[in-house]
């Protein structure tokens, strides 16, 4: 079931995204840190209603943000729709021991349906440069690589842009 992520929720999406995070530096790819995502980033997503949980049998197993908000660093990127009405999608993370067991597909499955029912132009995301698994999976959803961004507290690689229109008016 996914549902809109609550206050009460917090300390359990923080440990979801310090676990992935531990497990993404395991295997070289220092995408999240001891800086990000913080508790505060994740409660500001949780008063902005944008966090969603996705929860099995009483657990949460994953989150995703959906907002409207484009942070700075998009600013400079060639999307392929105009910047208006526009989904991005951060912070996908489901927890270490239920990985590849397709709950980030039912995460994106979910995101890309709200985006259309709520009609928005397109979808738009990050991933980082190093993360070659996230990279073939935005691929296979037919998302486009388009241009490169720094998040200078992250790391000095780029991460990559992609987007996929889903309203042709865009």
């Amino acid at each position: 079931m996914i549902t809109k992520a609550l206050t009460l929720d917090l300390e359990k999406l923080y440990s979801i995204t310090k676990s992935c995070a531990k497990q993404m530096i395991a295997k070289g790819i220092f995408q999240w840190n001891e800086n990000y995502p913080s508790k505060e980033i994740l409660q500001k997503d949780i008063e902005l209603q944008q966090i969603w949980k996705l929860e099995e049998k009483g657990t949460i197993i994953g989150i995703i943000v959906l907002t409207e908000i484009e942070d700075k660093e998009y600013q400079d990127v060639k999307w392929l729709t105009r910047n208006n009405n526009n989904l991005y999608i951060h912070r996908l993370a489901i927890k270490p021991e239920y990985q590849r067991k397709g709950y980030a597909q039912k995460l994106m499955n979910f995101a890309e349906n709200y985006a259309l029912q709520n009609n928005y132009n397109s979808i738009r995301l990050d991933t980082f440069s190093k993360n070659k698994r996230n990279q073939k999976f935005y691929k296979k959803r037919n998302y486009k690589k388009l241009g490169n961004i720094y998040f200078c507290n992250q790391s000095e690689f780029p991460f990559y842009c992609y987007e996929k229109v889903l309203n042709k008016k865009g």
